[in-house]
């Protein structure tokens, strides 16, 4: 675990496990690099896999960037130049994706190969009206009740019927509490602008998109206010998209096993 200062002055927190090409994963808008923490262990046999902190999360310390999704995108971009690579898979879930769909289409020479799960180029009213409950919740009773209320919204039915759901939901609580409000609020307010459609035609990378049948927050077809991956998979020159079945949003946590080796056939192809 290591740390890198990026030329605005932030403070980005790291660690890299395993060997290999290496994998960029960027986290959504409340948990930290502890999104990946199910997967990273799967991914780690075949990639050196790079977990992170975005600004205002973790460990990292600074604010997002001005700029919204661009701004956010360019401090990505300049993590990964500060942190010693230059050319990266990247693995961006949620909000995390829509950050790594704006790096890809601006910064195309450091993008080797891209994987988006649970992604929406624009949110639809739907989605816009959950988020604004999340944001009053951050406001008013803090990170953890955001925890259980995307929880409800997140996992698919059948997740609570597991044995290691309280577990894992009492996790999510505790990572939570690494964010603060005001990041995750800010980061809500920058997803609530963002159209990120237009930018379709300047992705050249090769993209795997990993849906969950049960998203209700990302859905792989969103309501005609929004974008979704169903709409945008057509614009890319090369895509390849699978959904997960009984799976909700956050996939990573849900099913780490099976997307792993999705992402590993996609990437070593």
């Amino acid at each position: 675990m290591t740390t890198v200062t990026l030329p605005g002055g932030e403070t980005i927190w790291y660690k890299t496990t395993g060997q290999g090409a290496p994998l960029l994963h960027i986290h959504g808008s409340a948990f930290g690099h502890r999104n990946f923490e199910k997967m990273t262990p799967h991914m780690a046999s075949d990639f050196e896999v790079i977990d992170f902190d975005l600004p205002g999360y973790g460990e990292s310390i600074g604010a997002p960037r001005d700029g919204g999704m661009e701004g956010l995108a360019e401090q990505v971009f300049e993590f990964i130049e500060a942190a010693g690579y230059e050319r990266v898979h990247i693995h961006g879930t949620s909000f995390g994706a829509m950050i790594a769909f704006n790096l890809a289409a601006r910064h195309a020479t450091v993008v080797d190969k891209l994987v988006l799960s649970c992604f929406l180029a624009r949110y639809d009213l739907a989605a816009r009206m959950m988020r604004q409950t999340w944001k009053r919740a951050a406001r008013d009773s803090g990170m953890e009740a955001v925890a259980d209320l995307t929880s409800v919204a997140g996992f698919a039915r059948s997740f609570y019927e597991r044995p290691e759901a309280d577990s894992q939901l009492e996790s999510m609580r505790e990572a939570f509490s690494h964010t603060e409000p005001e990041a995750f609020i800010a980061g809500t307010e920058t997803i609530e602008k963002t159209d990120l459609s237009e930018l379709s035609t300047e992705i050249t990378a090769p993209v795997l998109f990993l849906a969950g049948d049960e998203d209700n927050m990302t859905p792989f077809k969103p309501a005609n206010s929004g974008v979704g991956m169903f709409q945008i998979q057509g614009a890319l020159p090369s895509c390849e998209t699978t959904i997960l079945e009984e799976c909700g949003h956050y996939l990573v946590i849900e099913q780490p096993e099976r997307a792993s080796a999705l992402i590993e056939k996609f990437l070593n192809s």
